[in-house]
């Protein structure tokens, strides 16, 4: 299915865990499959079935949110790998995300993560679009609220380097370093403290930006925001894989967007 990785995309985003995340996602089409004829999905424009893809997805996430506000006091089925606990913590996100609820956020995602239009994003999320355009803008006021990190840029072509952090920094976050091998990204991580990693995938010494964070996250755990230009090759589901992914090009939007996101879901992992 041509979708799927961009389904994975989306739910690992708001999950925060790829495992999480991909759960949600083989749950939502299981769903799908059983609520009418397969046959009537294949029948349906690549726009149709990418809208009715979606609303399911947004649907079992936000009826997973609805679920675990109700049923939060109790503690059992909620260890710290469990889709529900994940869920669960959306008030700790909200606090981190001011008052950005999970359909707040869903709305940002979709719009600029995953490039809907508005009126698609509406539909989607069962939204009046004019309420949509509405709820949309007070996301963006808020997202300018957000805490400021120090970031490491793990990027090897200077001017994208340069243009990652220029965004980062219109925003109030700080440089920590800009790296073009896996060796250099060690050593800025391991000389300044770092909050929140950005990398590409190919680095200038053809090492793996995947296996510098890893490197990095034996001694540092903090959040990771790869940048790729092909992020289907990193949502196959069948082997460790990023969490969060932008896709090359995006704007200063997307890439606010997601460094809130990953911000606010490592709070959720600490607490």
């Amino acid at each position: 299915m041509r979708q799927l990785p961009c389904l994975r995309r989306l739910a690992r985003a708001v999950t925060g865990d790829q495992e999480n995340g991909d759960a949600v996602v083989a749950s939502a089409l299981r769903s799908l499959l059983e609520q009418g004829d397969g046959q009537a999905l294949e029948r349906l424009t690549p726009i149709a079935l990418r809208l009715r893809l979606f609303g399911t997805l947004c649907s079992a996430l936000l009826a997973r949110d609805a679920a675990a506000d109700v049923s939060a006091p109790r503690s059992e089925g909620r260890g710290p790998g469990s889709v529900v606990q994940t869920i669960a913590n959306a008030r700790i996100v909200d606090r981190r995300l001011k008052m950005l609820g999970l359909r707040e956020r869903l709305l940002l995602l979709l719009v600029k993560l995953e490039r809907f239009s508005l009126a698609e994003a509406a539909t989607i999320l069962e939204m009046d679009e004019e309420a949509a355009r509405e709820t949309l803008d007070r996301a963006r006021l808020e997202l300018k609220r957000q805490e400021r990190s120090r970031i490491l840029i793990i990027e090897d072509e200077p001017l994208i380097a340069l243009d990652i952090a220029s965004i980062v920094q219109g925003d109030g976050h700080e440089v920590v370093g800009v790296a073009r091998t896996r060796a250099e990204a060690v050593a800025l991580a391991e000389s300044g403290h770092v909050e929140l990693i950005l990398a590409d995938i190919q680095l200038a010494d053809e090492s793996s930006g995947l296996d510098a964070v890893a490197d990095i996250l034996r001694f540092e755990h903090v959040p990771v925001i790869f940048i790729t230009a092909f992020p289907e090759r990193l949502l196959t589901g069948r082997r460790p894989e990023p969490t969060f992914l932008v896709t090359k090009p995006f704007d200063e939007e997307t890439l606010a967007i997601s460094i809130a996101q990953a911000q606010a879901m490592a709070s959720v992992a600490r607490a």
